[in-house]
């Protein structure tokens, strides 16, 4: 318990919206993931942000619902200051156990969805940017000023590469 509330802890500060335990440098199939996502309507709409609320996540594994998939800029608390559009499916079924133990078994959509491939990437030794389209690494400042849209077409058509769908 007192490591579930470091993370969730650490997370907070960051901030971001998930972390695995890899990340602080402790070798076991453990993420959190919360998020209250504090964006814009247009933002919530176009990349499916809902609010989360915190989760444990143990032993994490999950597989796509469907065929269609979602390009967004995405970040890492890993790999600070730099974003990249990450292709991901729109629509997974997770498999877990919580923090007491008991089985988690849940369909996740639009931006959680993406939130929880990421985290239990990590548990598989996979960064975003192993699924990143390399064009489109960006700074921080580059992906808000210039690439900040709801959508990644404007970086796409830009930058010259090409989104799924």
């Amino acid at each position: 318990a007192r490591f579930v509330a470091a993370l969730r802890a650490t997370m907070h500060a960051a901030p971001g919206v998930g972390l695995a335990a890899p990340q602080v440098g402790v070798p076991l199939r453990l993420a959190v993931i919360e998020d209250p996502a504090p964006v814009p309507e247009e933002i919530r709409l176009a990349r499916g942000r809902v609010p989360q609320p915190f989760r444990v996540l143990v032993n994490p594994s999950y597989e796509a619902v469907g065929a269609a998939r979602a390009a967004f800029f995405e970040g890492c608390l890993s790999v600070p200051g730099y974003q990249a559009v990450v292709a991901r499916p729109l629509e997974v079924r997770l498999t877990a156990r919580d923090e007491q133990g008991q089985p988690v078994d849940e369909v996740f959509r639009g931006w959680p969805a993406r939130i929880v491939q990421h985290e239990t990437d990590h548990l598989d030794g996979t960064l975003y940017l192993d699924r990143a389209e390399p064009r489109s690494l960006s700074s921080n400042w580059a992906a808000a000023e210039l690439w900040g849209q709801p959508t990644p077409e404007r970086a796409a058509q830009e930058l010259g590469f090409t989104l799924p769908g």
